[in-house]
């Protein structure tokens, strides 16, 4: 087995194959199109295949170049809780994962799934209100494991 679920999948253009299927189907859904109602970065899907590289192990680009962990989780807050929309944003993405050829292991399958399923609940964690998010929150990693520990997006800690 790869050392990371990044270099496992094929690295970034396995990742970038896999945003832009999810996305896809999102915008299909009915329910799940709702999220993207209000219009979406013009590199979406580049953007999101760059965040997840970064969670799955591959090189902190996202971070380093786009956009810090806060803002993200801030751009994916205030909005109440929407479980029938993130079940379905999983299923999509589960249905995406094969759709990208990312599926005949049943193991990277099931790592890709079980992250997505995790990160989506995560990402709903501040759904009263976006001013709730924290500052220098970290991007959480996720492994053949699970969640690495020390990386549940808690705010580092400043010393100095």
């Amino acid at each position: 087995m790869a050392t990371s679920i990044y270099d496992a999948v094929g690295g970034m253009r396995a990742l970038t194959a896999l945003a832009h299927a999810w996305h896809e189907r999102c915008l299909a859904d009915p329910v799940v199109s709702h999220a993207f109602s209000h219009g979406y970065h013009p590199d979406h899907t580049a953007r999101l295949a760059a965040y997840w590289a970064e969670a799955l192990g591959g090189p902190p680009a996202y971070t380093a170049h786009l956009a810090s962990e806060s803002e993200v989780v801030r751009m994916h807050s205030g909005n109440g809780p929407h479980v029938e929309m993130d079940e379905r944003a999983v299923a999509c993405f589960a249905d995406a994962v094969d759709e990208a050829g990312l599926g005949d292991d049943p193991v990277v399958r099931d790592a890709l799934v079980a992250y997505f399923t995790w990160a989506t609940a995560y990402m709903g964690t501040y759904h009263g209100s976006a001013d709730d998010v924290p500052d220098a929150l970290t991007v959480p990693k996720w492994s053949w494991q699970g969640l690495v520990g020390g990386t549940d997006s808690r705010p580092r800690q400043h010393t100095g």
